[in-house]
C-alpha cells in the first residue's frame, strides 16, 4: 500500500533490536551493517486518493541508514 507520512511520528517505541529481529539477515544484505531496530509509532498518513487517516506504522531503522520498510500495521 502506498502512503505518505504527514508530520511527525508520535509515541515511538522500539519493539525489537539486534538478533531479536527476524529479518536481520535480509536488512544487512539489502541495506548494510548497522545497529538495526524495529520501531512502531502513531502517524497521520495521506493515501493515494487524498484521504488522510491516523495509523500505527512499523519500520526498521539503523544509525546512518535511516528508516526503511515503513508499513501501516493498524488503522486508528
Amino acid at each position: 500500500m502506498d502512503f505518505q507520512i504527514i508530520g511527525l511520528i508520535e509515541a515511538v517505541e522500539t519493539i525489537a533490536e539486534g538478533n531479536g529481529i527476524r529479518d536481520l539477515a535480509i536488512l544487512r544484505k539489502r541495506y548494510g551493517l548497522g545497529r538495526w531496530r524495529k520501531k512502531k509509532g502513531i502517524a497521520s498518513v495521506r493515501l493515494p486518493d487524498g484521504r488522510m487517516a491516523k495509523a500505527e506504522v512499523h519500520w526498521y531503522e539503523a544509525h546512518g541508514i535511516g528508516k526503511v520498510n515503513l508499513k501501516v500495521k493498524e488503522w486508528l
